[in-house]
């Protein structure tokens, strides 16, 4: 009824009216989906991708030669003409395991040193406890 009463005060009404089928509009749906997702994984620039042949290289240069660091291997790959930073070939470099090495050893030093300053303050604690009080106590 309320249609009928729109349609005879503006009667060009029944142009802004148009019925849409359902498939319609789960194929619009879908396609705005589609449009956003790609919209939010493109590719946003950024750091250039390093090659797979270069991380290849780094690694094997630090599993041929224990000893080198990240500097080294750097300074060997820029002779070579390849120019990386540094922090990416430590990035890229060949674990060596030491890892638990120098936390046990982190570990071993800060024992030590907890237990040397709790000797060091029960050598240091003859006073008299009364002394100790401040002025408000």
């Amino acid at each position: 009824m309320p249609f009928v009463w729109l349609y005879r005060l503006f009667p060009s009404a029944l142009n802004a009216v148009t019925i849409i089928q359902p498939e319609t509009i789960i194929r619009w749906h879908r396609t705005g989906f589609r449009l956003y997702w790609r919209w939010k994984s493109r590719s946003r620039g950024g750091r250039p991708k390093i090659p797979g042949e270069i991380r290849r290289l780094i690694r094997e240069m630090s599993l041929a030669n224990r000893l080198w660091g990240a500097p080294r291997i750097h300074g060997e790959l820029l002779k070579l003409g390849i120019e990386v930073a540094q922090s990416t070939v430590a990035k890229y470099m060949a674990s060596t395991g030491s890892a638990s090495l120098l936390l046990s050893r982190s570990l071993a030093d800060f024992i030590i040193s907890i237990v040397g300053s709790s000797f060091w303050q029960a050598q240091g604690s003859n006073a008299d406890p009364e002394e100790k009080r401040g002025p408000c106590d």
